[in-house]
């Protein structure tokens, strides 16, 4: 049973930094693709990052960019979210997803939500004004 379990969220201060980390298991994810999402309040669920499994090529959501960093490791089965600077509007809850479906580096595919098979069951994170 494919079995993916974030942890890390929590309240934090406008400008302070959060670690996201989600926990894989169940199947090898070789050859997969991993994304976060977020949703936020009242809002649909939305492409944050993701990273191909293997070459650790990754893409960011233009909001985050310079300020969150995705990351895996695969020894552990393990992907990360490192977020720095962080705003209130990226109050949320945080999911991560894996895909089997290969668009190779073509990152702009793997911002889809309905291209992901397996979710986890997300992780608040609340960043105050």
């Amino acid at each position: 049973q494919v079995q993916l379990v974030e942890s890390g969220g929590g309240l934090v201060q406008t400008g302070g930094s959060l670690r996201l980390s989600c926990a894989a298991s169940g199947r090898s994810f070789s050859g997969d693709t991993m994304g976060w999402f977020r949703q936020p309040p009242g809002k649909e669920r939305e492409f944050v990052a993701a990273i191909l499994w293997n070459t650790s090529y990754t893409a960011y959501a233009d909001s985050v960019k310079g300020r969150f960093t995705i990351s895996r490791d695969k020894s552990k089965n393990t992907l990360y979210l490192q977020m720095n600077y962080l705003k209130p509007e990226d109050t949320a809850v945080y999911y991560c997803a894996a895909t089997a479906k290969n668009f190779g580096t073509t990152m702009q595919y793997y911002y889809a939500t309905n291209i992901y098979r397996y979710w986890g069951q997300g992780t608040q994170v609340t960043v105050s004004a």
